[in-house]
């Protein structure tokens, strides 16, 4: 694995509408293959995640934010989960200190979103 301290260019991220669709249609297909047969057809994997808008303006909203790096997580019943975080001009994520609470004094981290499946979005060319 490599570190990086430099952030990709933002031409970079964007593709077209055909490779998405072709992404997300692979990825259904197969997410449930690269799991082990014991979580397999349990929703483990999701489709997508939806966050509302003010999360992410919060995240943007941090001092020195500079991009949003996404991780994933898994919960008690081992679900994964995106968890979103601000990212600093040297590609360091923007974190509250060690050991301090939630609150409009600290950077955010951002999870809860609304995973499909259950919660899915009106069909569209990359979901259906």
């Amino acid at each position: 694995m490599s570190i990086t301290n430099t952030l990709p260019q933002a031409k970079s991220h964007f593709i077209s509408l055909q490779d998405a669709v072709a992404m997300t249609e692979k990825f259904r297909k197969n997410k449930d293959n690269i799991l082990a047969p014991e979580f397999r057809n349990q929703i483990i994997i999701p489709f997508s995640e939806t966050f509302n808008r003010e999360a992410i303006e919060k995240l943007l909203s941090e001092d020195n934010c500079a991009a949003i790096r996404i991780y994933y997580g898994m919960d008690e019943k081992m679900k994964l989960h995106a968890i979103l975080v601000a990212v600093n001009d040297s590609n360091e994520d923007i974190l509250p200190p060690e050991g301090a609470l939630s609150s409009a004094d600290n950077p955010v981290i951002v999870e809860e979103g609304q995973r499909c499946p259950d919660f899915c979005p009106p069909k569209s060319p990359l979901n259906t």
